[in-house]
C-alpha cells in the first residue's frame, strides 16, 4: 500500500469506530512510525510502505480504534510550542489549559513566585518557569507517578533547576506566600465518570474525580490557599460551577472575582485576589 491508500483506508476504519478527526489521527500514528513530520507524508503520497513499516502502524491502529488516546500512543503532546512527553500517569493536558496559562502570560508576569497546583505532567508549572525565568516555581502534585513524569519533562525542557516538585495534598506543608497559585483540579462529578469519552476513561481517576458535586478538591482550594496566597488565584473549572466557585471565594473574603470563557464560548476560568 502506499502512503495516500494508508491514511484513505484508516481514515474510514476510525469513522466506522466513531474516532474524531480521523484523518488527523492516522496522519499523526503514520508520521509517527516512519519517523517523519505531517508534510513530509504529504511529499511521500505514492511512497509504498513495506510490511516492516505497516506492522507497527497495524498494532497502534487497532489501540487507537479501541479508545486509547492519540498522546498515549505517540508518547507526546504540544503544548503552546512546546512537546512534552505524556502517558498513563497523568492527565492528558487540553486545549482549555493553554487558554488559561496564555491569559496569564500576559499579566502575570511580573510574578516572584507562583505555584501550580495538581501539576500532573507538569506542562503549567514548566510553561511559567521557560517563559518566566526571574521567578521562582513550585509545583504540586498528590500522586508521586504524575510528579514524576513533571520531574522528567522538566528536565527535557533544562528547567529542573528552577522548579521546586513537592508530594502533597493541595498545599498541605507548603509555604508561601505565592503571588499566584494557578490550578486546574479534578472538577468531574463522581457519578458522571462512567458517562466520559473512552479517550478521557484512561486519565487517572484521581485527575478528574472532583467529589458528588465535582467541587470538592476545588472547595478545599479556595480556603488552603488563603493562608499562602498574596496575589491571585486562577482556576480551570467544569461547565456549570462558576457560580458555585464564586460563592466560595465570596464566602472565604477573596476580592476582584472574574470570570472568562474558553473557545467554546463555556465560562471555563475563574480568577480572584486575596492578601
Amino acid at each position: 500500500m502506499t502512503v495516500l491508500e494508508v491514511l484513505q483506508s484508516t481514515k474510514t476504519f476510525f469513522e466506522n469506530r466513531g474516532i474524531e478527526n480521523p484523518r488527523l489521527n492516522i496522519e499523526h500514528l503514520l508520521a509517527h512510525v516512519l519517523r517523519k513530520n505531517r508534510m513530509e507524508l504529504y511529499m511521500q503520497f505514492d511512497q509504498t510502505l513495506t510490511d516492516v513499516e505497516l506492522a507497527p502502524l497495524r498494532a497502534l491502529v487497532r489501540r487507537r480504534a479501541q479508545g486509547e488516546p492519540l498522546q498515549h500512543l505517540l508518547g507526546t503532546i504540544e503544548f503552546l510550542g512546546r512537546t512534552f512527553a505524556i502517558d498513563k500517569r497523568a492527565l492528558i493536558p487540553r486545549p482549555e489549559t493553554e487558554q488559561l496559562v496564555e491569559i496569564l502570560l500576559t499579566r502575570s508576569r511580573a510574578c516572584e513566585r507562583l505555584i501550580d497546583v495538581g501539576t500532573g505532567s507538569g506542562v503549567v508549572a514548566i510553561t511559567f518557569a521557560a517563559e518566566m525565568p526571574a521567578a521562582r516555581v513550585d509545583a504540586v502534585d498528590i500522586s508521586a507517578e504524575a510528579l514524576a513524569l513533571a520531574q522528567e519533562n522538566s528536565a527535557r525542557h533544562g528547567v529542573a533547576e528552577r522548579i521546586t516538585f513537592h508530594t502533597t495534598d493541595l498545599l498541605d506543608g507548603i509555604e508561601g506566600p505565592f503571588d499566584l497559585v494557578v490550578a486546574n483540579l479534578p472538577y468531574v462529578p463522581s457519578a458522571e465518570l462512567p458517562r466520559l469519552a473512552r479517550e478521557v476513561q484512561h486519565d487517572p481517576r484521581v485527575a478528574l474525580d472532583g467529589g458528588a458535586e465535582g467541587m470538592d478538591i476545588i472547595s478545599r482550594l479556595i480556603e488552603s490557599a488563603t493562608k499562602c496566597l498574596r496575589g491571585e488565584l486562577a482556576l480551570e473549572i467544569g461547565h456549570g460551577q462558576a457560580a458555585a466557585v464564586q460563592r466560595a471565594l465570596t464566602a472565604l473574603d477573596y476580592r476582584d472575582i472574574a470570570v472568562a470563557t474558553d473557545y467554546q464560548g463555556r465560562t471555563r476560568f475563574v480568577f480572584a485576589k486575596y492578601g
